[in-house]
């Protein structure tokens, strides 16, 4: 990392920094893959939300364009990091699978107690998907449950999907494209025969370089949290990068950011609406910058980690926003959290005019 003394910004500079590193700034003529390799993962449980990630920084992309980038293999969803569902370029699922699933693997044995499920449960599970699977067969989840079920394994609850899971944590299977609604797992090698397979310290440095690009100004436990790493992984990480990202500091304390985001003089959108699970929240511990505390229960209500979709207002949350659709058309629900000007709404409108084009459907917004 590039030493010296660092810079100093406020927090107005550090919205408008995490504004340009997270693809947030005017134009975005990128492509699906671009936008997945520039954050090396963004978080997709919800598929729906994960896409809309996509079509916010994706000019003129529409969900099928999304879809169409899963069947070219060239992004995918499985769980790299935290346990969690994250899209990710396909050719580097299995590292980051491999370099950040030791503590999602060893935090899932109480999950897997409290569901009777035994290692060699697991195991038997693990081989006969394997085994359905070979040949690049996709299957849908609930064929994969009928695998299990016809290998005598059983599924009832939440089983079928910690064993779904745990495949996906060892690196053995991913999520394949959606079939209609119905989510598809595949096997990880086959489907990406040529992956990319860095060396653990190299890995370290991607990721770090990666987040801080695509995120930054942000804290290395901003880092950790994000990775599941531990903070001595991270720091290794950030000091394989080398120069290009640097030291600022910032009412928060001190943070890293990419240099060229500080470097650049790209202007940003002053008003966008994002899905609920987007990388503006959910890619920072502390989102004070970015949502008065007060709003948060507005935003996460009853702290349950499921976030709401927001509009963002030169770096801030100014309101949440729920999607109905229909068939020719996006019913569009904002519940305001601070006043809005007849300008904002205007530009808002515009944003949700953009959303409407995605999901191919003409929005019509109600404003409360």
């Amino acid at each position: 990392m590039a030493t010296g003394t660092p810079v100093t910004l406020s927090d107005a500079d550090v919205r408008s920094a995490r504004l340009r590193s997270l693809l947030l700034a005017e134009g975005g003529q990128r492509s699906v893959l671009e936008v997945a390799e520039w954050f090396g993962a963004m978080q997709a449980q919800d598929l729906a939300s994960g896409s809309w990630s996509f079509g916010v920084r994706c000019a003129g992309l529409t969900e099928a364009d999304v879809q169409a980038a899963q069947e070219r293999r060239e992004v995918l969803r499985t769980w790299p990091m935290r346990g969690t569902v994250h899209f990710v370029p396909a050719q580097d699922a299995a590292w980051m699978v491999a370099l950040m699933s030791k503590k999602p693997l060893a935090g899932g044995a109480a999950r897997r107690e409290y569901l009777g499920i035994t290692v060699e449960l697991v195991d038997r599970a693990v081989a006969a998907l394997s085994v359905a699977l070979t040949g690049g067969t996709v299957l849908t989840r609930d064929e994969c449950v009928a695998v299990l079920q016809s290998a005598g394994i059983p599924t009832a609850g939440q089983v079928s999907y910690h064993l779904l899971w745990y495949g996906s944590q060892l690196g053995v299977l991913c999520q394949g494209p959606q079939r209609g609604k119905e989510h598809t797992f595949t096997l990880l090698a086959e489907w990406v025969p040529s992956p990319v397979t860095p060396p653990r310290e190299e890995g370290l440095a991607i990721m770090a370089l990666r987040y801080f690009r695509s995120h930054g100004p942000a804290t290395e436990k901003d880092f950790a949290r994000w990775t599941g790493l531990g903070l001595r992984e991270c720091r290794e990480g950030i000091a394989g990068v080398g120069d290009d990202l640097v030291r600022v500091e910032t009412s928060a304390g001190p943070m890293v950011s990419a240099a060229a985001v500080l470097d650049s003089s790209e202007s940003v959108r002053t008003h966008v609406v994002l899905p609920g699970f987007d990388e503006f929240m959910l890619g920072y511990g502390d989102r004070s910058l970015l949502l008065d505390p007060a709003h948060f229960q507005a935003v996460v209500p009853g702290n349950n980690g499921v976030f709401q979709s927001t509009l963002v207002r030169d770096g801030r949350v100014v309101g949440i926003w729920k999607r109905a659709l229909k068939a020719k058309t996006a019913d569009i629900a904002v519940t305001t959290l601070t006043k809005l000007t007849a300008k904002d709404r205007t530009a808002f409108q515009r944003e949700f005019g953009a959303y409407g084009m995605f999901v191919g459907r003409e929005p019509r917004v109600t404003w409360g």
